[in-house]
């Protein structure tokens, strides 16, 4: 009994497609925190720059 349902399991491919879908888009998910990260960090850089120059630009106050 055990032995026919393996075999029906290992033979079974209905899954397969959903399965590939979900690695696609964990692989999507994870480029897109890559990019929204580096996207912060150079907004972060450019704010810090723009402070930086106002108060040099004000007397440094």
């Amino acid at each position: 009994m055990i032995g026919r349902f393996i075999k029906r399991l290992a033979c079974d491919q209905a899954g397969g497609t959903a399965i590939e879908y979900g690695l696609i888009a964990a692989l999507v998910v994870i480029a897109m925190i890559a990019a929204f990260t580096e996207v912060a960090n150079t907004t972060t850089a450019m704010w810090g720059s723009v402070n930086t120059k106002v108060v040099h630009a004000s007397g440094g106050r």
